[in-house]
């Protein structure tokens, strides 16, 4: 009997280049498992790598940030992990490296809106010390991209010898036309036009040289340059003069633009410090010398100068000492002087440690990273810069049909490796290293983690690349795969023979009407079922939703408030010129899209469909029409803070504005839809997200959908930093329309983090009261007697030196805590377990934040405020379940909170506005017949409900806090298909969608909104859908 074949897995990044599947334990000991997770909430962290791939991974915020590169190392079975490490912007805009020592929640504030970079961050000397291939091979990618932005200065000469083993590698040996060809698609340096004959002159001697050898040709070029591995930080002199400070494996370098002008090596280095803004270099004695015994640099802020020094310190603990430093046993009484230190293992220690072990005796076979071949025979668009599709050629490769010559990504991968194209559900750890026993490094995007078809959430499909596959093995759903492909069911005919109608929708019928089985098999029979379909309808439902919310700016605010005299000229011209452009391009934007759904559903004259069941070509080539107006995009800030100054200047104005929210096309805050054109930029990455890990590589649409993704990425990640401070500054404008008693809420450093109901222990017992937490400080305040639905401040608790004690025994009190000030401690409880250790973990976190920072207006309050008499309970039971009548404007979230006794922290109300929502719903009450058709509308934690898309205002608004998600049971007579429940005690609707695609979307996005402890439950639910 003949064996049975071993079981195929997907390889990781050094499997592909020949390494023994037990490797992956990156910088720990050999046979040594990667550390443990400490307890306590995961956070998902977002990875960028050298080639542009993104990957998640799921980590406690507790764990240091030493877990997390040994996670990103053991991702790729990356042995000389030490020499790389996680760089990421912090919130004053620096370029820092993740601290091995410090916790990650200490380290990012907002971790799911943060993107590291995977980097070199020591640069050897000498490449040769490299001893792995895959390390040479980053190295080189790390090279390829300073190269490119510029950071990596040289002359022309240098320049287009690098490009030329740069496509060396890529491509292959020198063909004419086809490295023109190459080089007009790709940029490789700025201003590369010039320089493509000397490239190419450079390519054609490179004749036979392998992609191994092109990467070490490439250091040995890179290395003797004056810029290798130099990140410059700004610095002057005592004389005022402007240089520039950067650190190498030799000393502390000095630099006057590009140019080195001096030097301090190590030996002649006694001490590195900073005293404020002022970097000091302490050296040795030296009689020959004529160097003052001190030297002293001005950098822009004290933060400057403890970045740089802390990378000085690690570059002289890696490269000259011989083992990793002690910590430094603990003051008992007072600390002096910074406390950190280098964390890992050095030079010599990394370089022993390869040496010693086995790793090296299997060889490794590099493989070319762009590959092309028939080049008349692709059916597919030209290739565009940095996304060029490659064919796999490898000799002896087999070509089953003509129609499957195309193009193909060949990254590390060899033809013959038909593991990496198959389809694998084995565990994340078991794709990429055959271990399986590694529960840390999970790497998951955002649609697999929220997926509804999973019997436990620990069981999730990963290992899913976004942008390309360069260094990641990259999985894909069993279902509907064909040979690791996803078959596309194309539309076909009706059972007549007719085409379908124009007029017909695809999605529902008539509002009020029951849609009959037999209606159904018709609209699966006329319209496409392929899930890329549906993602890129999504595409036009919310495209059509963000139009329909720039015409709030453009057309009904310019006219209620734009006309007025009172509106300063100078906001007027703001408005206009920010918003009418976007206007203009989204418009053209939605008509192409509409055109190109109207042509994959078949309601036209095409004769060939196939070319237009694609919507990647038409996102690359708006998204790039789009970059011309970033300026735009960075002018939203400008535009809240004249429209604030404004309010501030005229009592008129600030009438005005409040009136126009209290109008029916106003159906969320005036501020949200300024920032919406910010928050769409999240939504079309979103899309091509999940386009790219649906299409197979060799998909028509992959490349354009890929190229896409890389350009909104690109612009995305610069706003990324405005964003988070206005959504910061929109929320407190927000937060003091709500309060009564405080008038300098929005100062600048304050930050909002949680707002939410507590009960308040007083000499009356438990009275409920609403908290507002922010960075500095915490509020407790109670609804007042007005009918402005606005809270009345009762008291303020600084946040410095604050300490928090836990109060159940103490006081008999069920998830009681008390916060103990400076002045004033307050015993408070909470509704759940849950909902106290959401208070208590952000309590600590502020308190931390307090500690830190400078402090802000001492006097928050504009008047001394005791505790009311009459605290005027509600009961929770008079709950409004759905919003204000039209014409009342949108419910405040903290009425909300306060009505149904929830709490609302900054992220989440952030991740509410990234994860909108839009399209048609069939809406079904709990004792009625008949299902409604709606067009439905998510976002700012509430559904808003309209007749047709072309309506100016919602009849209706849900608000979801507070409501479970649900699958109705067997007993409650849903027999339909892609239902899902909604419920909130006794009241109870149900919501039907077209398709399993849509359906996960609306219960992803709203079960981000509801209680967190119906999630669990909703999981089980799903997990008996039938199918």
């Amino acid at each position: 009997m003949a064996e049975p074949d071993p079981e195929p897995m997907a390889s990781g990044a050094a499997q592909r280049l020949g390494a023994p599947e037990t490797l992956g334990i990156s910088t720990l000991d050999p046979g040594h498992k990667p550390p443990a997770m400490p307890p306590g909430r995961h956070v998902t962290i977002r990875v960028r790598m050298l080639d542009d791939t993104e990957e998640l991974f799921d980590i406690s915020q507790k764990a240091s940030g030493k877990v997390l590169v040994d996670l990103v190392c053991s991702h790729m079975n990356l042995i000389e992990g030490d020499y790389f490490g996680l760089e990421f912007q912090n919130h004053q805009k620096m370029m820092v490296w993740l601290d091995h020592i410090k916790p990650i929640i200490k380290q990012l504030r907002r971790p799911k809106h943060t993107i590291l970079r995977f980097a070199v961050k020591f640069f050897p000397p000498d490449h040769a010390q490299l001893l792995e291939e895959l390390t040479r091979y980053l190295f080189a990618l790390q090279i390829k991209q300073d190269v490119s932005c510029g950071r990596l200065t040289c002359n022309d000469t240098s320049a287009a010898l690098m490009v030329s083993h740069i496509i060396q590698s890529e491509i292959g040996d020198f063909e004419e036309s086809q490295c023109r060809s190459h080089l007009l698609n790709n940029n490789y340096i700025p201003d590369q036009m010039p320089l493509i004959d000397k490239i190419m002159e450079f390519h054609s001697k490179n004749i036979g040289q392998t992609p191994a050898e092109s990467d070490h040709q490439l250091l040995e070029v890179a290395r003797r340059l004056e810029m290798y591995g130099i990140r410059l930080h700004p610095a002057k002199d005592r004389e005022g003069m402007r240089l520039s400070l950067a650190v190498a494996h030799t000393g502390v370098l000095v630099f006057q633009g590009h140019t080195k002008i001096n030097a301090f090596n190590w030996s002649k280095v006694r001490k590195l410090s900073f005293k404020r803004k002022r970097f000091l270099i302490k050296l040795r004695p030296d009689l020959n010398s004529s160097y003052q015994d001190t030297l002293e640099f001005l950098m822009g802020s004290r933060d400057c100068c403890k970045v740089f020094w802390k990378i000085c310190v690690e570059y002289h603990a890696f490269f000259r000492l011989f083992e990793e430093p002690k910590p430094k046993p603990k003051p008992v009484i007072f600390t002096r002087g910074s406390s950190f230190r280098f964390s890992g293992r050095t030079q010599k220690q990394v370089i022993d440690y390869v040496r010693e072990s086995e790793f090296k005796k299997i060889p490794f076979e590099r493989k070319h990273s762009r590959v092309q071949h028939n080049i008349r025979l692709s059916p597919l668009p030209s290739p565009r810069p940095h996304e060029v599709p490659t064919e796999s050629g490898a000799p002896g490769d087999s070509v089953d049909s003509p129609s499957q010559r195309c193009w193909k990504e060949s990254v590390l991968v060899s033809a013959e490796d038909h593991s990496a194209s198959r389809t694998t559900r084995a565990s994340p750890s078991q794709q990429r290293n055959g271990l399986g026993d590694r529960t840390g490094s999970v790497s998951r995007t955002e649609e697999t983690r929220c997926s509804t078809q999973r019997t436990h959430p620990e069981h999730l499909s990963t290992a899913v690349v976004f942008n390309s596959p360069h260094l990641s093995a990259s999985s894909g759903h069993s279902h509907g795969m064909v040979n690791g492909q996803k078959s596309l069911e194309l539309c076909s005919h009706n059972p007549n023979g007719r085409q379908p109608s124009p007029l017909t929708s695809p999605l529902l019928n008539d509002a009020g009407s029951i849609r009959t089985d037999d209606e159904d098999e018709v609209r699966r029979k006329r319209f496409p079922t392929d899930r890329a379909y549906f993602i890129a309808k999504e595409l036009l439902t919310t495209e059509r939703t963000y139009l329909k919310d720039l015409e709030v700016v453009t057309v009904s605010f310019q006219n209620a408030v734009g006309q007025d005299e009172a509106t300063p000229e100078s906001l007027k011209n703001t408005v206009l010129s920010t918003f009418e452009p976007l206007h203009k391009f989204h418009t053209g934007f939605l008509r192409e899209v509409e055109q190109r759904l109207a042509l994959w559903e078949g309601r036209s004259n095409a004769h060939i469909k196939g070319d237009y069941q694609r919507i990647g070509d038409v996102m690359l080539k708006n998204l790039q029409g789009l970059k011309p107006l970033t300026a735009n995009l960075h002018k939203q800030t400008e535009v809240m803070l004249e429209l604030e100054k404004a309010c501030r200047a005229s009592r008129k104005l600030e009438g005005l504005c409040r009136d126009f929210e209290l109008q029916k096309v106003c159906y969320v805050p005036l501020n949200v839809f300024i920032l919406r054109p910010l928050h769409r930029l999240s939504h079309y990455k979103q899309i091509l997200e999940r386009l790219c890990k649906h299409y197979p590589a060799t998909h028509v649409d992959f490349r354009d959908c890929r190229a896409a993704l890389a350009d909104v990425s690109e612009v995305a990640e610069q706003l990324q930093g405005s964003l988070s401070k206005m959504e910061n500054f929109q929320k407190l404008l927000e937060l003091k329309k709500d309060l009564i008693g405080v008038d300098n809420l929005v100062v600048p450093g304050r930050e909002f983090i949680r707002l939410g109901c507590l009960s308040k222990l007083s000499g009356k017992g438990l009275q409920q009261r609403m908290f507002f937490l922010f960075n500095d400080v915490i509020l407790y305040t109670s609804r007042g007697m007005t009918a402005t639905n606005q809270f009345k401040i009762h008291g303020q608790l600084p946040l410095h030196g604050m300490t928090i004690r836990e109060s159940e025994d103490e006081w008999g009190v069920p998830h009681a805590f008390t916060l103990v000030g400076q002045q004033q401690s307050v015993v408070v409880a909470a509704s759940s377990l849950m909902e106290k250790e959401k208070w208590m973990e952000d309590l600590q976190v502020a308190i931390e934040m307090a500690k830190t920072s400078n402090g802000h207006s001492s006097e928050l309050l504009t008047s001394n405020l005791t505790e009311s008499k009459d605290p005027s309970p509600i009961n929770e039971t008079k709950a409004p379940l759905v919003g204000p009548p039209s014409g009342q404007g949108p419910v405040p979230l903290s009425v909300i909170c306060w009505y149904r006794v929830q709490s609302l922290s900054f992220s989440e109300s952030c991740r509410s506005l990234e994860n909108q929502l839009s399209g048609n719903l069939l809406r079904k009450f709990k004792n009625s017949n008949g299902w409604q058709k709606l067009w439905v509308v998510f976002t700012n934690f509430s559904l808003f409900f309209y007749k047709s898309h072309q309506d100016d205002y919602p009849l209706a608004s849900l608000p979801l806090l507070g409501y479970s998600v649900t699958i109705p049971s067997e007993c409650e007579n849903i027999h339909k298909d892609y239902v899902f429940k909604l419920h909130f005690k006794s009241h109870i609707y149900y919501f039907r969608s077209e398709s399993e695609y849509t359906f996960e979307r609306w219960m992803e996005v709203i079960r981000s909104a509801t209680v967190p402890y119906s999630g669990a439950r909703v999981l089980n639910n799903k997990d008996s859908h039938p199918h």
